[in-house]
């Protein structure tokens, strides 16, 4: 089964257990979002169209993480005149994880688990730097589960020692 659903002046077509990153919305990770305002809900050729809304039902799910998106560059010229510049934008955005789609007499629920992971964490593990891992992990310890005692202790960089200073003695002999 699935549903249209409208949020942040956008549509987005989702089913249970869909991942789904929406325009900035209000909560912590782990918070339960509802989206009441569903334009329409079927399975298969059983549709039910919404004027404007389906009454009664909505969709649900767990607030994974609220990020920054990919940037997007801004560059304005006039040509012949010398003038350039160069800005940028970064969208602030909220990833969800759709957990259950009901209404019109039909419900669906998704039965797996929510990771909580930021993307920050996975990217930092996926190019192996255990030390970036260590600082997010610590940074975002409430979301992310301890690290098992198991596990490797996190190198610390090592500290660059200073250079002797000459002493003036030593060249002072004649």
């Amino acid at each position: 089964m699935y549903a249209v659903i409208k949020t942040g002046g956008k549509q987005y077509r989702v089913q249970a257990g869909d991942l789904l990153v929406v325009e900035k919305l209000d909560g912590e990770p782990g918070a339960e979002v509802a989206f009441n305002e569903v334009l329409l809900l079927g399975e298969g050729a059983d549709v039910v169209v919404g004027a404007p809304v389906v009454e009664g039902a909505s969709v649900k799910g767990a607030l994974i993480e609220t990020r920054k998106g990919d940037k997007v560059k801004v560059f304005k010229k006039i040509r012949r005149q010398g003038y350039r510049r160069t800005g940028g934008h970064r969208q602030l955005e909220t990833v969800i994880r759709v957990t259950s789609v009901s209404g019109a007499g039909l419900s669906e629920t998704w039965d797996g688990t929510v990771d909580f992971t930021p993307r920050a964490i996975l990217n930092a593990k996926a190019r192996g730097l255990t030390n970036l891992v260590a600082e997010l992990e610590a940074a975002h310890a409430p979301v992310v589960a301890a690290p098992s005692a198991d596990a490797a202790p996190a190198k610390k960089p090592r500290a660059k020692k200073a250079a002797p200073a000459a002493d003036a003695s030593e060249g002072a002999e004649a």
